[in-house]
């Protein structure tokens, strides 16, 4: 008579693990598919929130728009945006830190300033994948017209077709 059989035996094992593969192989790329959109609406969202602050800076300072993004936040210290301490133009609070330093869910965001004499007259931003096919695939420009522009293979400028 034979033995009873504890466990399972390499085959069975075998099998299981390329099942779970296969079952993986299906699920990443869509995964990763996902995850480069929602950067992506992260991206279009803060372009969105820097012309929204940059229209905000401009009629609450008079003085054009801001020079760095820094002075859309906090101006590089976290304690210029409590409750108590009045925004300045220098340290506005109308953005998040993190957006502030140029890199935000898998983007990179260059601020352009464009100066007439003392102020500030025009800008334009960049947002580029820090990661291209990993982190996002598109490109977006957006500049003091509030038009966001996109562009599927580089770097947007204000000549690529409205998002």
């Amino acid at each position: 008579m034979g033995r009873k059989q504890k466990g399972f035996s390499l085959i069975e094992l075998l099998i299981v693990v390329v099942v779970i593969l296969v079952i993986a192989a299906i699920a990443i790329p869509n995964l990763m598919r996902s995850r480069m959109a929602a950067n992506e609406a992260s991206a279009v969202a803060s372009l969105r929130s820097i012309n929204t602050s940059q229209v905000v800076y401009q009629n609450s300072y008079g003085s054009g728009f801001a020079t760095k993004l820094a002075d859309l936040s906090d101006g590089g210290a976290a304690g210029n945006c409590v409750p108590s301490v009045t925004p300045t133009a220098s340290a506005s609070c109308l953005i998040d830190a993190a957006l502030a330093g140029g890199t935000k869910s898998g983007y990179g965001f260059l601020y352009t300033p464009v100066s007439t004499g003392a102020t500030v007259s025009s800008y334009s931003v960049n947002a580029d994948p820090t990661t291209p096919g990993s982190t996002g695939q598109r490109h977006f420009f957006a500049d003091q017209t509030n038009l966001i522009r996109v562009n599927q293979t580089a770097a947007a400028t204000n000549s690529d077709p409205a998002l």
